[in-house]
């Protein structure tokens, strides 16, 4: 039999099963690079500070970190805030899609059916191959559309959405090759997540050790650049030369890693990986007698992810509070709006500290999906038949969300105190006042939270969807992106978000936190009461 054999139909099946999933991730990628430009050809447009806002850019390590600058229009000023961001979650994107596709459908034994027909060895991993690329090539084409209808010039936004969807493409190879090398799914997609993270390194490093040119606007990134497929996306200069020829090197990328993938599927057995799986303990210890313990075991790698992730972005936002406090025009006006004061740095500590926030909110949808995850999987099934009720798991996996999200917003607030006093001169002072700040987040991030709880216990299946865009409503009509498109009050209220102090900016009042606190208790009151009285959707 042809190794290819049905990929067109598994192509299909993937899609099918795929379209909800990946249509969010489309259409809210797009909507967000769209708004986000909109908004600041908006802002450049009437205050006219674009060119003073690129040079910040290209001077700021900080920000160069995060984006490549490559002049002062404001398409190019866009991309240099947005692309890493949107690259990354597309690289997310594709892996996932790949993973599922491949390694989870070998661990769940969906893959051994389909193989029992007239299906090649190598169908499955062409067709999520296959979906994945076409996905990138339609967010590549909704965000060239999104930045067209932001009044961006044509050239320049189809080569933004290429160069994204580029990146997103090359993962979708990594995903393949880590589908191969890891047993278990988890294993597959954290392989590929660490091959992002050193993208993200090798790209952040190149920019900040480039050269700015006479313009005062423009980065020549280093060397190391061309060590990732970031690097190449951020080559293509969209709004800035607009260079097309970097996709080849993505091109060849994932060529590359779609024949590696094919060659090691063949050397391997089916359902193993080809690295050794490490030996488990003969013994269970006693954290894992209490589903609380299960729920921190299972958790406690992405929180070490996470935790390093908001550790450097805390770094990186607070070593700019220089640059900040020496901004005028429309950087200084959208700061002291958003962070609800005059004085700059008090409103730049306070807009960074609601970004955390949303940003852990992320991580505790992450978390609390699992639960969807393992009643869909059947492996709550085991968990349930012992003494352990609903509710205690369903409390095991809330209290290590909290736990978790604690940590996170503790984390960013120490690097951001931490840096900004080292340039302030007083890093035990601004460590002591944000800190204690971040209190003030926690009650919208664990709103959001038990809203998703809510919706584990009533969707069902369609959990993972609803709650993603749920998280993503919350923020679009939040306080930072309602503030910056003049939302009407009440609109912006129906965010959680909207009803966090803005500390240290202003004081913390007890209202508000305590309201916060007890719409969350409620909700979650009402998601424990619903799972009780529900049938769990176990698999036949």
């Amino acid at each position: 039999m042809n190794g290819f054999a049905g990929t067109m139909v598994l192509a299909r099946l993937a899609a099918r099963r795929d379209r909800l999933r990946l249509g969010v991730w489309v259409v809210s990628l797009a909507l967000f690079a769209g708004l986000t430009t909109a908004l600041w050809a908006d802002q450049f447009g009437a205050t006219g500070d674009m060119l003073q806002e690129a040079r910040l850019a290209a001077t700021s390590p900080g920000i160069r970190m995060l984006g490549l600058a490559t002049g002062a229009s404001v398409g190019a000023y866009a991309t240099m805030r947005n692309f890493v961001l949107l690259a990354c979650l597309a690289a997310l994107m594709s892996v996932f899609t790949v993973v599922r596709h491949t390694r989870q459908g070998e661990e769940t034994g969906r893959s051994e059916l389909l193989g029992a027909g007239g299906v090649g060895r190598h169908a499955a991993l062409a067709a999520a191959l296959l979906v994945a690329v076409l996905a990138d090539a339609a967010l590549a084409l909704t965000l060239a559309l999104a930045l067209l209808a932001a009044g961006q010039p044509a050239v320049g936004a189809f080569a933004a959405g290429a160069a994204v969807g580029a990146v997103g493409a090359v993962f979708a190879g990594v995903g393949a090759v880590t589908s191969q090398l890891s047993s278990t799914t988890r294993g597959a997609s954290g392989l590929a997540a660490a091959a992002l993270g050193a993208s993200f390194l090798a790209a952040g490093t190149a920019n900040m050790a480039g050269q700015v040119d006479r313009s005062g606007v423009s980065v020549d990134a280093g060397w190391p650049g061309w060590l990732s497929p970031i690097g190449w996306g951020q080559q293509m200069r969209p709004f800035a030369g607009d260079r097309w020829w970097p996709l080849a090197l993505a091109t060849t990328a994932l060529v590359t890693c779609a024949v590696m993938a094919g060659l090691l599927a063949a050397r391997r057995d089916f359902g193993q990986g080809l690295l050794p799986q490490r030996r488990g303990r003969a013994r269970a210890p006693r954290t894992l007698h209490s589903p609380l313990g299960l729920a921190w075991r299972l958790q406690r790698g992405v929180l070490a992810g996470w935790a390093v992730a908001m550790l450097g972005f805390g770094l990186v936002m607070g070593s700019m509070i220089d640059q900040v406090r020496a901004s005028t025009g429309s950087g200084r006006d959208w700061y002291t709006r958003v962070g609800g004061s005059a004085q700059i740095l008090d409103a730049y500590r306070a807009s960074v500290l609601q970004m955390a926030a949303m940003g852990a909110a992320i991580y505790v949808v992450q978390v609390l999906l699992r639960m969807a995850g393992e009643e869909v999987d059947g492996t709550v099934e085991a968990v349930l038949a012992t003494a352990t009720g609903r509710t205690r798991w369903a409390l095991a996996h809330a209290v290590n969300a909290t736990v978790g999200v604690t940590i996170l917003l503790g984390l960013f607030a120490a690097g951001v105190g931490l840096a900004a006093g080292a340039v302030l001169g007083d890093p035990v002072h601004e460590v002591a006042v944000l800190v204690p700040a971040t209190a003030a987040q926690l009650p919208a991030v664990l709103a959001v939270g038990a809203a998703v709880l809510v919706l584990v216990a009533t969707q069902r299946r369609r959990a993972v969807g609803s709650a993603w865009v749920l998280l993503i409503a919350c923020i679009l009509v939040g306080p930072m992106f309602g503030t910056t498109f003049s939302l009407p009050q009440w609109v912006q209220d129906l965010s959680p978000f909207a009803h966090a102090p803005k500390a240290p900016a202003v004081a913390i009042t007890a209202m508000p936190v305590l309201t916060t606190l007890a719409a969350a208790g409620v909700l979650l009151a009402a998601a424990l009461i619903w799972l009780r009285r529900r049938d769990l959707a176990l698999p036949a």
